[in-house]
């Protein structure tokens, strides 16, 4: 069913393990997270960035065919749709087409409009029963054409944020989105124990859970990470798939041209990628 990502947030947080927002692209992407929340009984955050929504035609599309989805599939886990690093205007596009979380990045503006615009959304949320995830300290990387260097945010912003009663908090600790360069030097987990101390029960999100190591991903949700985004690691998953369908020459062979044919392979990657997560990340069996 689709809801609020704060009870299975708050849940994640007291029980010490995290919930995988797992950003979808099309329809096979929300049908291979979907089918492997059910059959682990996780819950799941499907993350949709603006440049997605755009491709999927909008978030009305997008909120029509999940909610078809859940009712068709026989989907019983909580499941919320999540806009990721959204802009202001885009969260009130998903609010107003009845996504049922978002994000508003407002990391790059002065922390005074930051907290302004932070401020009026979480009563806006609040009145809807929608949870709100706010951003401090700008993650690095690549997202949507967004290039940043991978901040460490100041805990003390990231509390000026957590009192305005946001439901989550992403907090840069030196992750980055897409591929990590070969001298990445790590996650900060002294400035993400401070935030947490901060934050008290605040559930905090880890935005780059592609290519972090595994015990450094159990350390963030042993320090208060509630909350990972996947995306890079199912977009090579199904990447890799395709290819070895195409150029195994598979597509050439009966009727194996049938997109139906043609992306299964890669429909399975992102199911193992997501299984894979979903058993790292502790959330199995949590729904």
């Amino acid at each position: 069913m689709l809801v609020s990502a704060k009870e299975m947030l708050t849940k994640a947080k007291a029980g010490h393990y995290a919930v995988g927002q797992f950003n979808i692209n099309n329809l096979e992407w929300a049908k291979a997270i979907l089918l492997t929340a059910e059959e682990m009984k996780s819950p799941v955050i499907l993350g949709v960035s603006e440049g997605a929504g755009k491709y999927m035609c909008g978030y009305s599309t997008i909120v029509g065919m999940v909610k078809g989805m859940i009712e068709n599939l026989g989907i019983t886990v909580p499941v919320a749709i999540h806009l990721d690093h959204g802009s202001y205007e885009g969260a009130y596009k998903c609010i107003e087409a009845g996504f049922s979380s978002v994000m508003f990045d407002g990391s790059h503006y002065p922390i005074e409009e930051n907290i302004a615009k932070t401020k009026e959304l979480v009563e806006v949320c609040r009145a809807k029963g929608l949870s709100l995830e706010a951003e401090v300290g700008s993650i690095g990387g690549e997202e949507d054409g967004v290039i940043g260097g991978g901040e460490v945010a100041d805990p003390n912003e990231c509390k000026m944020i957590a009192d305005l009663g946001v439901t989550m908090l992403a907090a840069g600790i030196g992750n980055i989105h897409g591929k990590y360069p070969a001298n990445w030097t790590g996650l900060n987990f002294e400035v993400l124990a401070k935030i947490s101390e901060m934050v008290g029960d605040m559930p905090l999100v880890l935005h780059g859970g592609t290519g972090i190591p595994e015990d450094m991903i159990k350390k963030a949700i042993s320090l208060g990470v509630s909350k990972i985004n996947v995306n890079t690691e199912c977009q090579l998953a199904f990447a890799a798939a395709t290819r070895k369908y195409i150029e195994e020459g598979k597509d050439l062979a009966g009727k194996g041209f049938d997109p139906r044919k043609l992306l299964a392979p890669g429909v399975e990657a992102i199911k193992a990628t997501v299984r894979e997560k979903i058993n790292l990340f502790g959330s199995a069996n949590k729904a």
